[in-house]
């Protein structure tokens, strides 16, 4: 009977061990990618800070214009753009951002552009509108990738199809920390409401700060869109390598409980021996 006991324990060692050497590796890729993925969080936030800053005076000095992107209006449709991962083993990552992405959409009439697999399995099984998903959009976005979805966007805009947009995405706060966050592109906010009264500005807009409003906003779009999707896969390889380290620390601990049961069980199977041995050469004495 032990010795049945001692095979099923040893099956489970090996089931085990092949187990976290799938997760091993699996960390070793994540850890590799989201290295790279850090790299270019770093340098598209030096972009976005810089196109920040510029389109900021801009959304000030146009404020009393009468730019379609500024003007608030009665809301019918919202759009979201929801960003998540094209696989799973990734911890709580995929089911923050989607939970945050329902929880903004209550009250709403939405209809959405899903970014990642997830987002698009997630949403098609719910009674909401998909106008588009993009399917391993993330590892290799390049900005160029974000023209087709931010015309779109502004053509549905323009047109009174849609009357605000929000982007929700995970921020790449640091390697253990990532954070689901939403944010309303349109109307564009003010962006200076907590900020200091500041000096008249000595800048002049040929032929108006509308114009230039409306002619800078689709690329500020398309910055915020390359940088939230940028922070998503960060935050994607991030949240998976710390479970699949996770996963890998669990069976590390439970092969050692099992080679503790596969010991015991074999002293055990080692005592009745001598048990019966001790017994037979009694009988026989």
């Amino acid at each position: 009977m032990a010795s049945g006991n001692m095979k099923d324990i040893k099956r489970r060692i090996k089931s085990v061990q092949s187990t976290m050497q799938i997760t091993k590796a699996m960390e070793l890729v994540a850890s590799s990618k989201m290295r790279r993925a850090k790299e270019r969080v770093e340098r598209a936030r030096g972009y976005f800070n810089t196109m920040y800053e510029s389109f900021t005076r801009i959304v000030e000095d146009s404020r009393d214009g009468d730019s379609a992107f500024l003007r608030e209006r009665p809301v019918e449709h919202s759009l979201f753009i929801v960003i998540a991962g094209d696989r799973g083993l990734a911890g709580g990552y995929n089911a923050n951002v989607l939970k945050l992405a329902l929880h903004e959409m209550e009250g709403k009439k939405p209809v959405l552009i899903t970014i990642g697999r997830k987002a698009q399995e997630f949403f098609a099984k719910r009674d909401v509108e998909i106008l588009a998903s993009y399917l391993n959009f993330s590892e290799a976005l390049q900005i160029s990738d974000t023209h087709a979805v931010v015309d779109d966007i502004m053509h549905a805009y323009r047109h009174n199809k849609i009357d605000e947009v929000y982007l929700c995405y995970t921020s790449f706060v640091s390697p253990m920390t990532q954070e689901a966050v939403s944010l309303r592109l349109l109307p564009v906010p003010s962006m200076r409401e907590d900020r200091p009264e500041r000096k008249p500005a000595l800048i002049e807009y040929d032929p108006s700060p509308e114009a230039v409003f409306d002619a800078i906003i689709p690329e500020f779009l398309r910055s915020i869109l390359y940088g939230a999707v940028v922070e998503s896969f960060a935050s994607e390889t991030a949240a998976r390598r710390m479970a699949m380290e996770s996963a890998s620390d669990n069976a590390s601990e439970m092969i050692g409980e099992l080679e503790l049961s596969y010991n015991r069980a074999r002293q055990a199977a080692i005592t009745q021996e001598i048990t019966e041995i001790v017994a037979g050469s009694g009988q026989l004495g």
